[in-house]
């Protein structure tokens, strides 16, 4: 028995060093995609406006730059792990939406338990890595572990 603790002691040790770099490659991936995403939508901003003009989503022009602008900046800052935690409550709230105005077949089939179109929809993956920043954090290899270190607070997320 003892071999088998000590076995999973180190399979534990090894997922907790890999945590930081796992955030790490989230963070850059998905930030990354948010600020293509956004400074798209940003630059071509008439067809998101023509857009949620079509879903009769009520002030297209403001909501098409909201939409936009918290693509592009919460993607840098994100990807930085600059307010990770706090990014992320409005990305979460954008891709909520979203699936509200987007996905609506999906959403009645999650109520059914059938799962398939809600994880195959678009905004699923870039839903998923704002709830993972918002319940891990950005990780030590981040602005925000800086940050910390320099202000000399503890440090409330995962290690190294």
């Amino acid at each position: 028995m003892s071999i088998i603790n000590r076995l999973y002691g180190s399979l534990v040790q090894a997922g907790n060093h890999l945590q930081s770099p796992f955030l790490l490659i989230i963070r850059l991936i998905w930030g990354s995609e948010l600020f293509q995403a956004g400074s798209g939508k940003l630059f071509h901003i008439d067809k998101p406006i023509g857009y949620f003009t079509q879903l009769g989503i009520p002030f297209p022009v403001e909501n098409a730059y909201l939409v936009a602008c918290t693509e592009t900046f919460g993607g840098v800052l994100l990807a930085l792990g600059l307010c990770s935690r706090l990014t992320a409550i409005p990305l979460i709230i954008n891709f909520i939406v979203a699936y509200i105005t987007t996905e609506q077949e999906a959403l009645k089939n999650l109520l059914h338990f059938d799962f398939d179109d809600f994880i195959g929809a678009l905004p699923f993956t870039y839903l998923l890595a704002a709830i993972i920043a918002l319940v891990f954090g950005p990780g030590v290899y981040s602005v925000d572990y800086l940050i910390n270190r320099w202000l000399k607070m503890e440090w409330k997320g995962p290690g190294v």
